[in-house]
């Protein structure tokens, strides 16, 4: 086990096991002894989430603090398999210097999540053609060259293998109308960006478009775009992204909190059968 940086997933395999411990009726420095820790503290890294368990070494602490439901063990191996995973670090070494903390961590989730029910008022990066992408990213100011720019855009066309990898990342997206209705890029841009729309919800069936009207008013997002990221073992996170920065959300109120208000969302958007009708119409009377 070696020191890290604590992640979203290590942190909840530490209160996990925290939890585990305090059931067991057992002090840290007692629990680091049967488990051959080198003391206290090292137990202690390892329930703040800065020091990594290997899958592996769980039996160690199911043994040691008497854990015999299947379930839950089955649902910790699962757990600390996803704090462990590395298999974003190629896509993040390739673009470093186009990725700035905290955007790196969202990758990180994003490869690992099976699901994101996502709230925008512009197309998301998962959807954007590259010159979409393009005027996007050369409008934020938050890239200063050319090469930033450029590293950027591959980047974020490179993302969108998680809709079509085995095991695909299921895209729930609603849609403020707004994003449809506004030109980024210019006519030509804008136009074969809703046709793409149309052809990755007919492709994939793990992408769903709603729209969200104008018509309908005030509505469940009024306060701004977010995504729900959804994973194999333990509960969701909420993401929403502010100009400067990314917030990540992990208590159970936040999330239940943005769970509900995307299910209002669902229920007051277009349906995607519809939603598409209105993108297709949209490119016949605005683009032919």
């Amino acid at each position: 086990m070696t020191d890290a940086q604590p992640n979203l997933h290590r942190r909840r395999l530490g209160l996990e096991l925290r939890s585990l411990r305090k059931a067991a009726g057992m002090s840290l420095a007692e629990a680091a002894g049967k488990l051959s820790l080198s003391g206290a503290p090292a137990l202690s890294k390892i329930e703040n989430g800065k020091q990594r368990v290997p899958p592996i070494a769980l039996a160690g602490f199911f043994e040691a603090y008497g854990l015999q439901n299947k379930d839950r063990i089955d649902k910790l191996r699962r757990l600390a398999s996803l704090a462990n995973s590395g298999r974003r670090t190629n896509l993040l070494d390739q673009y470093r210097q186009s990725v700035r903390d905290p955007f790196a961590e969202y990758l990180h989730l994003e490869e690992l999540a099976v699901k994101s029910d996502t709230f925008t008022w512009v197309i998301p990066g998962l959807l954007q053609t590259e010159a979409y992408a393009r005027a996007v990213v050369e409008r934020s100011r938050k890239w200063q060259t050319d090469r930033e720019i450029d590293n950027f855009v591959q980047l974020r066309v490179a993302r969108q293998e998680a809709l079509s990898r085995e095991g695909p990342l299921h895209l729930w997206c609603v849609l403020d109308e707004s994003a449809l209705q506004r030109e980024v890029g210019g006519k030509q841009v804008m136009k074969a960006q809703l046709e793409r729309l149309l052809d990755i919800t007919a492709e994939h069936k793990n992408v769903a478009i709603q729209v969200l009207s104008f018509a309908h008013g005030a509505h469940a997002g009024i306060d701004g775009p977010f995504h729900v990221l959804h994973f194999p073992a333990g509960p969701p996170v909420v993401v929403v992204e502010p100009m400067t920065t990314s917030l990540y959300l992990e208590e159970d109120s936040d999330i239940g909190r943005y769970e509900t208000a995307f299910n209002h969302l669902r229920a007051e958007a277009l349906d995607p059968e519809a939603s598409r009708r209105y993108i297709h119409d949209l490119i016949k009377d605005r683009y032919t």
